[in-house]
């Protein structure tokens, strides 16, 4: 499966059509097949994520907020989305992989206002 984080820096992005960054990862049986692969977008839109998504035949996106309209549209097209996700990407992709990850999960290392604790 493919998994997509919209990110900003070391963190998810905050909010899903402002990201101007996306990691991409391939995973089989709980383990990653090959180096993650970060995608800089030309122009920040939420339009051109889903069609990274649908390009890259995405399975799992994960952001932190995203429109009700974008995630429908995900869902409609069988990707499975977590969002409200709060924390740096690693452990967020790690806890994704091994079937850890739950939508509005705050991660360690990061306040509720997105700054190192």
């Amino acid at each position: 499966m493919k998994i997509l984080l919209t990110i900003r820096g070391d963190y998810v992005a905050p909010r899903f059509d402002c990201a101007a960054e996306v990691l991409i990862a391939t995973c089989y049986d709980h383990q990653l097949l090959e180096e993650p692969r970060s995608i800089i977008l030309d122009h920040v839109s939420a339009e051109r994520i889903c069609d990274i998504a649908l390009k890259e035949n995405i399975g799992m996106l994960i952001c932190g907020g995203i429109e009700e309209q974008h995630y429908q549209f995900l869902v409609w097209k069988h990707i499975k989305v977590f969002d409200g996700i709060v924390g740096p990407y690693d452990p967020v992709l790690h806890a994704a992989i091994e079937g850890h990850l739950t939508a509005g999960s705050l991660f360690p290392g990061v306040t509720t206002w997105g700054v190192r604790a």
